[in-house]
């Protein structure tokens, strides 16, 4: 299969969750946080300090990145301005302190946005939600230029045709399976139909039938999902098609 996305396929939109990962070392503010951000409809992971974010992100790529200033093992504007070296993933840093100073600094070293504690629920999810729209196309491009795609702790490199569970062991797919994969990675968070599947995955001089989708995605949740009987990465969606979870 073609790394490419193949032009001329209609897309059917679905829900589409944006991913925040929280870095904050200070329990009670994250978990309140992460709780808040749930309730606002986002995919949410947890860091407690830079090594548990460099983990993550190793994992998955983020939308947008809360990273607190002050870890207790490296310093929040290093990690800003690591994270923008590699991706243009949204970053608002928070913190505590009233310096002007660790702002311009933090705004200099690559940060998108600044918020100091405390701080409106609201108005943080409002300043989260404007930043993934400014931030969505370039990532969507980073993703498709690299041909390597994260979900749920999974990892597909289109190139190299492989696939990495969360744990870095390597599962084996058919090729059938791979290309499936693909199409619906490269199209995380939208309803697939069977039959834009099958564009998306056919090779010439094969004689495909939309039978055969369902018979690869039952393949697929037996490798990769916790309980294939009730799929929660590669989802039905009924009067269409199936979804991949996006991030």
């Amino acid at each position: 299969m073609n790394c490419k996305q193949p032009t001329g396929v209609p897309l059917v939109p679905g829900p589409n969750k944006a991913h925040i990962l929280i870095v904050e070392d200070e329990p009670v503010t994250r978990t309140k946080l992460a709780a808040q951000l749930v309730a606002e409809g986002f995919q949410v992971s947890e860091a407690a300090d830079a090594r548990d974010m460099r983990a993550i992100v190793s994992r998955t790529v983020p939308d947008v990145v809360l990273l607190d200033i002050n870890l207790p093992d490296e310093s929040g504007l290093i990690l800003a301005r690591d994270l923008r070296s590699k991706s243009s993933v949204g970053i608002i840093l928070v913190t505590a302190r009233q310096d002007e100073t660790d702002r311009i600094v933090g705004l200099e070293l690559g940060a998108d946005d600044y918020i100091t504690k405390p701080f409106n629920p609201r108005e943080l999810a409002v300043r989260v939600r404007n930043l993934i729209r400014r931030v969505a196309p370039s990532m969507a491009a980073e993703r498709q230029a690299t041909g390597i795609f994260t979900f749920a702790g999974w990892k597909l490199d289109c190139d190299a045709r492989q696939l990495l569970s969360p744990t870095n062991e390597s599962v084996r797919l058919t090729r059938g399976e791979f290309d499936v994969l693909t199409a619906l990675a490269r199209n995380a968070g939208r309803a697939l139909s069977r039959d834009q599947l099958l564009d998306l995955t056919q090779h010439d001089g094969e004689a495909v039938i939309d039978r055969t989708i369902d018979v690869l995605v039952g393949r697929l949740r037996r490798k990769i999902e916790a309980d294939p009987k009730r799929p929660a990465i590669i989802v039905t969606v009924h009067g269409i098609g199936y979804r991949l979870i996006n991030g």
